[in-house]
């Protein structure tokens, strides 16, 4: 009880510098999520969906094995370093930092070795049937797999560095580090691609493969960034450590248990969406090619667009999401230690109804302009499978927010367990249904498939929320079934513009394109922005900071 005080009481102190440290990592985290999502519309353009597919197979691996390798490091480190320093033990999460990057430096050679090795056997799990001469080949797979294996070697140990300054409520080298390694690795990947294709004139699975080694000089940009800071920082550091009031000599079986009980809830979590991208990995090809309707290379055509091109547009509206819930977990926790149920009603209602507020007109918009969409970003050459997929997957863009916002309150109650347990309800649903539904639906059974399984999973974190945070929803339900309403309004009114604008611009050029979609979201958006102020929805859903926005005595 002594040390749950010294801990509230250290953060109260230092609550101004916490709430600028989050904020400040959370603009790099959706400005690097963002950067990730825009260089594809570039890159497409020089490799086309195929080779977007190839990309996607040796990238999902590579996201799962890192994910494993370092179970949520940066998040669990930064909780044992703060917890302990607050307590004025500056030792031992020292001991951590240097334990952790020889540990994670063992883990990253691992999986680096685990990748490289299977290489051959995971790109048979992709292409179980290869048509060389209509696809990818099983070499190309497998070299991609491979070179995007060696950032394995360079990564995991990062995460140490960058859990451990943020220990110290230090959000910055994070934060920079994470943007500079986004716009070095896009830097690499577009110039090689551009230099392999268009200068050397190599094949295209050269050039995929340098393009996926760009996880690795990416990583050399950021460990630059960190070890600057580490330079900058160190004395500072070492001062604080030699003036610890405390050591609790904790042995390292025990530090890294108490580590793991942070990591493994937050590391698995962090993991549901590409978990559920594995599936289709091994599912996608495999059944579109079973039905005899699709070759090779119309296969990964369609999963292409659909797992790449697709996938990276609704995750606009869910970078958001993500973004809050890095913030959300220490405010919904002190609300949940306090037992102050009134402001945790008040926060648990503020997030979903902003989350809301934004994915859901989002989400309707790209699925009424999926078409014109995809001709804007990607061209026309795949816009028939592309659009269709993009408007039949657009609705996940909602629930992959709420499960990103929910699973993250789950956490700040401390019911970890349930957002795990709900995850596999999700991944469960997802890998009975990926094959049939491809198998009888074609391509757009991907999309069901995903929709299903986090619908669930979503479903079932709501139920908890509701019966351990003692949340009630019937102010929401009423907020939501507005936000529902204007959405409709706004719908009606895109599809009208949308029509006669492709009266008068014909989708068969790219300036028709942009022309349709401008007039359209320009209408959209306005239509929702003024409806949402003069009903008072907008301020009551963005704060009291926005209460110029509600109308008169709403």
């Amino acid at each position: 009880m002594v040390n749950d005080v010294m801990i509230i009481g250290d953060e109260g102190m230092s609550e101004s510098k916490f709430l600028r440290g989050t904020m400040i990592l959370s603009i790099a985290t959706f400005l690097s999520k963002f950067l990730g999502m825009i260089y594809v519309f570039p890159f497409v353009a020089m490799v086309g969906q195929q080779g977007l597919a190839l990309y996607q197979y040796g990238y999902q691996p590579y996201t799962i094995l890192l994910s494993l390798a370092t179970l949520g490091v940066p998040m669990a480190v930064s909780k044992f370093v703060s917890k302990y320093n607050a307590l004025g033990d500056y030792r031992t999460g020292q001991r951590l930092f240097r334990s952790g990057l020889f540990f994670m430096t063992i883990t990253g050679f691992i999986a680096f070795l685990l990748l490289f090795f299977l290489a051959p056997v995971i790109a048979g799990w992709i292409i179980s049937k290869p048509d060389d001469l209509n696809g990818n080949s099983i070499a190309d797979v497998v070299f991609t797999i491979r070179m995007v294996s060696v950032a394995l070697l360079l990564i995991p140990a990062m995460s140490v560095f960058r859990g451990y300054f943020q220990g110290f409520q230090s959000m910055g080298p994070t934060a920079v580090s994470q943007v500079v390694e986004q716009i070095v690795r896009i830097i690499f990947i577009l110039s090689m691609a551009f230099t392999i294709l268009y200068i050397w004139e190599g094949e295209l699975g050269t050039a995929i493969g340098f393009a996926t080694f760009g996880a690795f000089i990416g990583g050399l940009g950021a460990l630059v960034v960190l070890l600057f800071y580490w330079k900058k920082r160190k004395s500072f550091i070492q001062k604080e450590v030699e003036q610890s009031t405390a050591d609790y000599d904790i042995p390292l079986s025990s530090m890294y248990k108490e580590l793991i009980s942070y990591a493994l809830p937050l590391s698995f979590v962090g993991l549901a969406i590409p978990l559920f991208q594995m599936v289709d990995l091994f599912t996608f090809n495999n059944a579109l090619m079973a039905t005899g309707e699709y070759s090779q290379g119309e296969a990964e055509t369609a999963y292409g667009a659909f797992a790449g091109s697709a996938h990276k547009l609704i995750l606009i509206p869910v970078a958001i999401a993500t973004a809050m819930s890095v913030t959300l977990i220490p405010t919904i926790t002190n609300s949940f230690t306090n037992q102050d149920k009134s402001l945790l009603q008040q926060q648990v209602t503020q997030t979903f109804q902003v989350i809301l507020f934004l994915s859901i007109p989002a989400a309707a918009g790209l699925f009424i302009l999926a078409y014109p969409t995809f001709s804007v970003l990607f061209g026309f050459e795949d816009v028939n499978i592309g659009g269709y997929l993009l408007r039949y997957y657009a609705p996940a863009a909602v629930l992959f927010s709420l499960f990103s916002v929910t699973a993250a309150i789950l956490q700040g109650i401390n019911r970890q367990r349930y957002a795990v347990f709900s995850l596999v309800i999700g991944l469960t649903i997802k890998g009975l249904t990926a094959y049939t539904f491809l198998y009888i639906l074609g391509p757009v059974g991907g999309s069901f498939s995903t929709i299903a399984g986090f619908g669930a999973a979503t479903a079932f974190n709501i139920w908890a929320i509701g019966k351990f945070a003692e949340f009630h929803y019937g102010k929401l339900l009423k907020h939501t079934l507005l936000i529902l309403f204007i959405t409709l309004c706004m719908a009606a009114a895109i599809i009208v513009v949308k029509e006669g604008a492709l009266t008068m611009f014909p989708l068969q050029s790219w300036r028709n394109a942009f022309l349709v979609e401008l007039f359209s979201v320009i209408t959209g958006a306005g239509l929702y922005f003024i409806i949402s102020v003069k009903s008072g929805l907008a301020g009551i859903v963005l704060g009291e900071r926005f209460s110029i926005l509600k109308k008169p005595n709403s």
